[in-house]
């Protein structure tokens, strides 16, 4: 039986070198501080309304401030998904 011819492999050539762009890389280091802000003011928030019996931090909202500091926290949930 004959033998079957070896095929044999290019030899690897690298790319091109490319000419170096200027990427900008965005910094992410805002992310974590506004992000632990946000959770300590809608902590904050709702802790000060609870012990003030609804008087602080805005009498007129009522149990709106809940939502408000709720909200806050939300807001922080959001800014973390820009975590990298």
């Amino acid at each position: 039986m004959p033998k079957s011819r070896i095929r044999k492999k290019a030899d690897f050539t690298p790319p091109p070198a490319k000419q170096a762009t200027n990427i900008k890389l965005t910094s992410r280091s805002w992310v974590a501080p506004v992000m632990l802000a946000l959770f300590l003011i809608g902590l904050a928030w709702i802790v000060v309304f609870y012990v003030t019996d609804g008087d602080l931090p805005i009498k007129d909202l009522g149990n709106w401030n809940i939502v408000v500091g709720f909200g806050f926290i939300a807001g922080g949930f959001g800014v973390s998904t820009q975590w990298k």
